[in-house]
């Protein structure tokens, strides 16, 4: 049976290999390591079974800027699974479980740069829509998206959604 659990620091080793075998590349895996000392407000959580961690999500402080008022979200990124576990239901799990605990949290929205066929089932949609731009240029608008948690928080707030510096290095 697979569960989701928050991080704990013996995972640091499995979190790091997984993020590097689900992108190929070691970017991903690095920004969580520098975000999750930077960040104590993220979330991070892992799928286990059998005592061996199948997948992670990472969710960090990202804020949207519009004249002086700043509106503080989070950003999901990244969510990875090992390869040989994938399309099994693993990310999905994770996604749920980390929408509930910044629910739980009264986090007002959370933006996602990813497929724009996997996101909306979880209630994403074009960022655009709600008057929210990527701080990177040429994102297409179907693949920046957001879910927001907290429609009155979120009234008459648009602008560039800017998540932290540590994501600078991989665009």
């Amino acid at each position: 049976m697979i569960t989701i659990r928050p991080e704990q620091p013996d995972d640091i080793a499995a979190v790091h290999a997984i993020n590097e075998a689900a992108f190929g590349e070691p970017t991903e895996a690095t920004i969580v390591d520098a975000l999750r000392g930077a960040c104590p407000d993220s979330v991070s959580l892992v799928a286990v079974e059998n005592d061996e961690i199948l997948g992670h999500i990472f969710f960090s402080p990202v804020q949207v800027s519009s004249g002086q008022e700043v509106t503080r979200g989070m950003g999901l990124a990244p969510m990875a699974v090992l390869p040989e576990r994938q399309r099994q239901g693993i990310g999905s799990m994770l996604v749920r479980a980390g929408i509930d605990a910044l629910r739980e949290r009264s986090c007002p929205y959370v933006i996602v740069l990813g497929h724009p066929e996997y996101y909306p089932r979880f209630g994403f949609s074009p960022a655009a829509d709600q008057g929210l731009t990527c701080q990177w240029d040429g994102v297409p608008n179907e693949a920046f998206m957001v879910l927001i948690l907290d429609e009155p928080a979120m009234a008459g707030v648009s602008g560039a959604a800017r998540y932290r510096d540590e994501f600078d290095q991989a665009m």
